[in-house]
């Protein structure tokens, strides 16, 4: 059986630097839940992006999360209003 090679994703360089700023956050707000929440979802299971994947886990265990906790937080977050500035409307990166 081949090997599976370890894939680069398109959103890598930017999405580092998120994660990087997520890490650095002891006080979480909401759009730092949501983007961590994002960001879960996007490299869940994906192949490759490994320290991003490691990283993101990290920043949920740095504050007391799991994944449901998280996903229960950002669904009450969303259901109150928008957390993404103005200058992000029309610009869903979910992919």
């Amino acid at each position: 059986m081949a090997e599976v090679k370890d894939q680069k994703h398109p959103q890598y360089s930017k999405d580092r630097q998120i994660v990087n700023d997520l890490l650095m956050h002891p006080a979480p707000s909401d759009r730092d839940h949501a983007e961590l929440a994002r960001l879960s979802v996007r490299y869940k299971g994906f192949v490759g992006a490994r320290d991003i994947q490691a990283d993101l886990l990290k920043v949920m265990n740095n504050w007391q999360l799991t994944e449901e906790t998280l996903f229960a937080k950002t669904r009450a977050i969303h259901a109150i209003g928008k957390v993404y500035m103005a200058q992000d409307e029309g610009q869903d990166d979910w992919s």
